[in-house]
C-alpha cells in the first residue's frame, strides 16, 4: 500500500513513517498543505494521511481542493481538534475518518487499513479466482487450498492488480505504487517480479498488453 502522509509535526512524521515503513509500507511525505497537495495531484496514493492544521495551506483546505478535483483517494484526518463540530466538517468535506492527537500506532494503523479496504476493494476482505484466495485482512494467499508464500513486493503488487481489477496498469503506475519517490525502480524489477507472481499463481493470472502494461480481467 502507498501512503502519503503530510503532517508539519516533525517527531509524529518521523514516527508515521518509520511504522508504517515496518509494515511495509510504501511512504511519501510533506510538511505542508501546498507541497502535499502537490503530491496529490502528481502520484497514485492508496490512502492519505492529512494534518488539519499545517503551515501554508491548512489540512482542511487541502481535503476540499482534492475533493473538488474528484480524486477519491481515502483520507484520515490527524489533528487536536477533537470537537465534534470539528469531526463534522472533515467528514463532511469528505474524510474517510478522523484520529484525534494524541493516538496509538495501532489504531491509526487499523483505521487506515479499514478506509483502505472499503475503498480501493469496496469492503471485500477475500477475493477468490479460480483455485487462487486472496485474503486481505491476513495477507495471506492460497492456491489450491495451500499457503502460497509470496515476498511483501509480489503481494503489493498483487493486491494492486486486484484494487485494478479490469484495469491495465502501467509499470510507471506500479513503480508509483511500489516504492517512494525518491527511489528508482527500472522496468526490469517489475517484469521479475510479475514473472515470480505467474510461476506461483498461475500464468492465466496476470495478463499484459503490449507497451500499456498488465491486469488482471
Amino acid at each position: 500500500m502507498k501512503v502519503l502522509i503530510i503532517e508539519d509535526d516533525e517527531a509524529i512524521l518521523r514516527m508515521l513513517k518509520r511504522g508504517l515503513e515496518d509494515e511495509d509500507f510504501v511512504v511519501d511525505t510533506a510538511t505542508n498543505g501546498e507541497d502535499g497537495e502537490y503530491l496529490v495531484f502528481t502520484n497514485h496514493y492508496d490512502v492519505i494521511i492529512l494534518d488539519w492544521m499545517l503551515p501554508q495551506k491548512e489540512g482542511i483546505e487541502v481535503l476540499k481542493t482534492i475533493r473538488n478535483k474528484n480524486i477519491l483517494t481515502p483520507v484520515l484526518m490527524l489533528t487536536a481538534k477533537d470537537t465534534i463540530t470539528n469531526k463534522v466538517e472533515g467528514l463532511n468535506n469528505g474524510a474517510d475518518d478522523y484520529l484525534a492527537k494524541p493516538f496509538s500506532f495501532e489504531e491509526l494503523l487499523a483505521r487506515l487499513n479499514a478506509i483502505y479496504r472499503r475503498s480501493a476493494l469496496k469492503g471485500t476482505n477475500k477475493v477468490v479466482i479460480g483455485n487462487i484466495e486472496i485474503d486481505f485482512d491476513s495477507k495471506i494467499v492460497k492456491k489450491d487450498g495451500n499457503i502460497v508464500d509470496l515476498t511483501a513486493k509480489e503481494y503489493e503488487l498483487l493486491e494492486f492488480l486486484l484494487a485494478n481489477r479490469g484495469s491495465v496498469v502501467s509499470t510507471e503506475m506500479i513503480q508509483e505504487q511500489l516504492w517512494n519517490s525518491e527511489e528508482f525502480i527500472s522496468s526490469n524489477v517489475i517484469q521479475v517480479i510479475i514473472y515470480r507472481l505467474r510461476n506461483k499463481l498461475s500464468k492465466e493470472l496476470i495478463r499484459s498488453k503490449r507497451n500499456l502494461g498488465y491486469f488482471i480481467e
